[in-house]
């Protein structure tokens, strides 16, 4: 029997590859290409924490830790998320998690049965709806528009498609792909309404500390109680440059804890106590490494801005927080053909929209998470292609 013919669940055999993999992957077998179509910053995580795991190493921290992560790095996030959003946060209210990937994975576990109703807003990271399509839910998804040159929400669209029937609304600002943000006013009006119809709000908040306007983009946890229908999952990947370390946190209803300690456990059994001394240190005493790469960023952007507003074929639309530009090309129809012509023709790696869902068609995915010396001659053979 060979590989194509093995059996597989019906779930597994209904997963689709990543759209953004099949242009790296293609991208990582030919030469000079400048990779900028994953969601990292280029530079490595500081010392702060590189220091905390190499102590936690020495010192014998090598067995099993609590399911619901350890004790002093669970109050040190309560005190973190209280500084910014102003708030009280019991610590039976934070689960340590290996990734926002796996804090979302263990949240469509935890709320989701086969047909239940899941909102969506498009453009999208795809993994995020496909863990709840994978939970068994049934995914509706409302697109962004472009107004003013702004990509915007209609508010009133989406509470139309909210009911008693919805289960959750996954919502992520700042968002990947289009760096919108969701005001704080909406965010007010959308958490009454959910508490109306009893539905979750599951906010993808692993960019709040990516905001283009502030240290801390508008989130729900500044408006929720501790007991409304509200699970946030948050990451060190993003803000703290810890991608590789698989760091991250929910914070929901403490009558959740036990549900995520028992998930925890029928899936990795919790991170390592290493990665999460690493992340308490970080979450205490890193938010200089948040301040240093939001310049770097702020620096980044401005070239990124500057290279594609002068391009005639381009439409820019301005991010309001993240790391990325999303923009469309005019005359493009297949975004995944496009990027691969892109990786011969300009040496530039991007993600293509299409990867994002129906509403990304037409557009391409830029990370400038990078040094000038990076996109300085990136963008310069990016100009050159898109002009022609």
């Amino acid at each position: 029997m060979n590989s194509r013919s093995m059996p597989s669940s019906a779930r597994a055999a209904r997963l689709k590859p990543s759209q953004i993999r099949e242009v790296a992957e293609l991208g990582m077998t030919l030469p000079d290409v400048t990779p900028l179509w994953f969601g990292e910053s280029a530079w490595p995580t500081g010392e702060i924490a590189v220091q905390a795991a190499i102590s936690a190493l020495s010192g014998g921290d090598h067995f099993y830790q609590p399911n619901s992560g350890k004790i002093s790095f669970r109050n040190a996030i309560c005190q973190y998320l209280e500084s910014w959003y102003e708030q009280p946060f019991e610590r039976s209210r934070i689960t340590v998690t290996a990734s926002g990937m796996q804090g979302l994975a263990l949240t469509a576990q935890a709320l989701i049965d086969p047909g239940d109703q899941v909102v969506c807003i498009e453009p999208a990271w795809p993994n995020m709806a496909e863990c709840f399509q994978i939970a068994g839910a049934d995914i509706r998804t409302l697109a962004l528009d472009i107004v003013d040159d702004q990509w915007t929400l209609d508010l009133d669209h989406l509470i139309s498609l909210i009911t008693p029937s919805t289960k959750a609304l996954v919502i992520n600002s700042p968002s990947n792909p289009t760096g919108w943000v969701m005001p704080a006013a909406d965010q007010a009006s959308l958490l009454e309404h959910c508490r109306k119809t009893g539905t979750w709000i599951v906010a993808d908040d692993v960019y709040a500390r990516l905001y283009r306007h502030g240290p801390v983009a508008p989130g729900f946890l500044a408006l929720a109680t501790p007991d409304d229908r509200l699970i946030s999952v948050s990451s060190f990947s993003k803000a703290w440059s810890m991608t590789g370390w698989r760091l991250g946190w929910i914070t929901a209803p403490a009558e959740l804890e036990a549900t995520f300690a028992m998930l925890t456990e029928f899936n990795i059994a919790g991170p390592s106590g290493i990665i999460q001394q690493a992340g308490e240190r970080m979450i205490i005493d890193g938010e200089s490494e948040v301040e240093l790469l939001t310049q770097r960023l702020q620096a980044g952007y401005a070239q990124v801005e500057a290279c594609l507003e002068a391009i005639p074929t381009v439409r820019f639309v301005r991010p309001e927080g993240a790391f990325y530009c999303f923009f469309a090309v005019d005359g493009m129809s297949d975004s995944v053909s496009f990027a691969k012509t892109l990786l011969h023709d300009a040496k530039v790696g991007l993600a293509p929209g299409r990867a994002f869902g129906p509403a990304g068609e037409g557009y391409l995915r830029l990370c400038y998470a990078q040094p000038s010396s990076t996109l300085e001659p990136a963008l310069e053979r990016l100009r050159r292609a898109l002009t022609r």
